[in-house]
């Protein structure tokens, strides 16, 4: 799904709203989630999950054409760990694949 699938939704489930107000309300929390992680801070949403940052040190890569070593600078990754509820309702939907494979 991309941003605009989720705004069409969600303006599909409350048609009291106008698109582009939804469209409005998504960017601001988009925005306000990416400020928050530009900031340093964690973002918890209780039952979805918690966004934070991780740093990745400097190190030598290669490239991946050449093989030539390049040094990678230091950089801040966003991270997303999902929470408890939303592993349950994954799972609880998901067909069960590993049968007969213990």
């Amino acid at each position: 799904m991309i941003k605009s699938e989720l705004v069409l939704r969600i303006a599909a489930q409350n048609p009291h709203l106008y698109q582009r107000d939804v469209e409005t309300i998504v960017a601001a929390v988009l925005d306000t989630i990416t400020e928050a992680l530009a900031r340093g801070d964690r973002v918890e949403l209780r039952g979805f999950g918690a966004f934070s940052v991780k740093k990745r040190d400097a190190r030598n890569g290669r490239n991946p054409r050449t093989g030539e070593a390049v040094a990678v600078c230091e950089k801040l990754i966003p991270v997303f760990k999902t929470g408890k509820e939303m592993r349950k309702r994954l799972n609880l939907t998901a067909p069960d694949t590993n049968e007969g494979r213990d």
